[in-house]
């Protein structure tokens, strides 16, 4: 089955309220800062607007795995709850970097305090996670050093979520390609309307 891929309205239409109104809110609010901020300082999506262009690819990513693993075996979660984690899992990074002595780095203790900035700017938006999905928000990047092997720590919406960060971040790193992105109507978000 062909997956065009989504623009940020499409993907929105996919999400729950109060969820959707409040992520508008955001993308209104923030749309120009999301537009112009990196994925990251170089790993991923390290360009001007690749912040954004990295969320919405984890977001159609999550469309693409939710339906194919749907297919195999019931998932406890929505499609909805994927694609809020994903939304909110990198929110701090819009704020996170700065330009020094010509590159680019993470500004001084955003990294260790991204979830309390992530939940502070829903806060703002008018949203508050619910317990699954604000942990699920932490495990996206994996178990860490709170992996155990007495106790499963990642739950399984955190486990696809995982999954989309992954092959965007480190399969995809650089895509969606400026020009000529392979998957049908990918692209960079700073043409994303929406934004």
């Amino acid at each position: 089955m062909s997956h065009s891929y989504l623009t940020f309205e499409q993907l929105l239409q996919r999400v729950d309220e109060p969820y959707r109104s409040a992520f508008r809110r955001l993308l209104t609010e923030y749309g120009e800062l999301f537009k112009s901020a990196r994925g990251s300082s170089h790993n991923h999506q390290a360009w001007a607007g690749g912040y954004a262009d990295h969320v919405r690819e984890v977001m159609n990513t999550a469309v693409v795995l939710y339906e194919a693993l749907a297919r195999l075996r019931p998932l406890p979660f929505s499609l909805s709850d994927a694609l809020v984690v994903l939304f909110v899992h990198d929110l701090e990074k819009p704020w996170a970097y700065e330009e020094s002595g010509g590159a680019w780095r993470r500004r001084e203790g955003l990294k260790e305090n991204a979830h309390p900035f992530r939940l502070a700017k829903l806060a703002e938006a008018g949203v508050t996670l619910p317990e699954e999905l604000e942990r699920a928000v932490c495990f996206v990047e994996g178990e860490g050093s709170h992996y155990s092997n007495r106790a499963r720590v990642m739950s399984p919406l955190a486990a696809l979520c995982h999954m989309c960060d992954v092959a965007s971040a480190r399969l995809w790193h650089d895509h969606p390609l400026e020009r000529d992105d392979p998957w049908e109507g990918a692209g960079r978000s700073n043409a994303d309307p929406a934004i």
